[in-house]
């Protein structure tokens, strides 16, 4: 779970001593947090290697079971993007107890007997910590996310969809499956553009980026190639007829105006299909979609054009 802007932290507090615990349940609640308490260390360690782990915890060095120490090191051990701030609370108050702390994995350490000021002082690290490690996995995960998508419609972009579709070529030949591909364009895009401007044009363009992605199968991908183009993969039965998806994909979308700031626009879509065989290299998949499509739109457009590296053209169609 991240943390954002003032929500409340969960907080783990393993301690033995009741007098100790109850102090602190009740000065952390207090401050709006929620507080989850045990009195033995393995209770503690159970507890921080679930999925959704308390993201702080205040750990007694001397418990039952095992104690604050050998939960440290435990926890240290588990593979997590988002670690657990640890502070130690103990009697012991030399440096040399301050340094094995830290040394095996503690983030702080507070010596009992502690002030309600010196806990809040030493909480409000933690959890500023907690904030700039979610900042930063958020910024990781947008950045993974902006290099795979395209920002526009949300598609995979054309790196990501092309790697997906060589994924799924290695799988077809694996399982015995037949690969085919659509590589769609929106018919007289550039009328649209210069008709009724690039904001509409836009709004066209994620219009059927979202009719493709909710009329596929839930097993198929779409990605934008670039500028009107998409891509559709789809992994079929040998001997299915990849030009029947494809056409009744175009049919369903020529069916459904996108609905712009200039009103609802018909649309209409050229499709070049390709059916690959066990030999047939990526390169190859794509120059005879691209051929199928080129096609397609010779032959006045609003129509579905399927070829195959093995058997030349399967079939066309006409709306």
């Amino acid at each position: 779970m991240t943390i954002r802007g003032d929500t409340p932290v969960r907080i783990l507090i393993a301690e033995d001593d009741l007098t100790s615990r109850t102090l602190l349940v009740s000065l952390l609640e207090k401050a709006g947090h929620e507080v989850i308490e045990t009195r033995d260390g393995m209770e503690a360690w159970r507890i921080l290697q679930m999925p959704d782990a308390p993201r702080l915890a205040i750990l007694d060095w001397m418990m039952p079971e095992m104690d604050g120490i050998d939960v440290v090191r435990k926890v240290r051990g588990l593979r997590t993007e988002l670690p657990t701030f640890i502070i130690m609370l103990t009697c012991r108050d030399t440096k040399a107890d301050l340094i094995h702390a830290l040394d095996n994995g503690a983030d702080d350490y507070l010596v009992k007997p502690f002030d309600a000021g010196e806990l809040r002082a030493r909480m409000g690290v933690g959890i500023r910590i907690i904030r700039l490690q979610d900042a930063l996995l958020q910024s990781r995960e947008d950045m993974a996310y902006q290099a795979t998508h395209d920002p526009l419609t949300g598609l995979p972009n054309r790196r990501a969809i092309l790697e997906h579709l060589e994924r799924e070529r290695e799988r077809c030949i694996r399982n015995g499956e037949m690969l085919a591909i659509g590589m769609c364009d929106v018919d007289r895009f550039k009328i649209i553009n210069d008709t009724h401007g690039h904001q509409t044009g836009d709004e066209v363009l994620c219009g059927i980026a979202h009719l493709l992605r909710e009329s596929v199968r839930s097993y198929d991908a779409v990605g934008r190639l670039g500028g009107e183009e998409f891509l559709i993969v789809a992994a079929m039965p040998v001997g299915a007829d990849p030009w029947q998806l494809f056409d009744k994909l175009r049919q369903q979308l020529c069916r459904t105006p996108i609905v712009t700031r200039a009103g609802a626009l018909p649309v209409t879509l050229s499709i070049g299909a390709c059916a690959a065989d066990r030999d047939s290299s990526l390169d190859e998949m794509l120059g005879l979609a691209d051929e199928a499509l080129y096609q397609a739109k010779s032959e006045g457009r609003n129509r579905t054009v399927c070829k195959t590296g093995a058997l030349g053209n399967l079939d066309d169609t006409s709306p």
